[in-house]
């Protein structure tokens, strides 16, 4: 699988904490993956939470720009997410 990143897609999920290597790690490893119709508009949205090399929980919303999966925002999920995520 081929990622496009860039300054803009790279920092803004860096800012949350993840860096690269572990949001291509959480998309590539099982994550468990959704349409996001509530953001889709000129492209077709996806979200997956899936779990970080460590572990943690991890939630990405992404699309796909041709054959190569976009990062578009990433994040540790939060105590509520966890549960709803563990629970189904």
């Amino acid at each position: 699988m081929e990622f496009d990143w860039d300054h803009g897609n790279r920092e803004k999920c860096q800012k949350h904490g993840l860096s690269v290597a572990e949001i291509e790690y959480a998309l590539i490893n099982g994550a468990r993956v959704a349409p996001d119709p509530m953001h889709s508009g000129k492209e077709q949205r996806f979200i997956a939470v899936s779990r970080a090399p460590d572990n943690r929980p991890v939630f990405v919303a992404f699309c796909w720009r041709g054959d190569r999966l976009r990062p578009i925002s990433a994040r540790y999920m939060h105590s509520r997410e966890v549960a709803r995520y563990e629970n189904t």
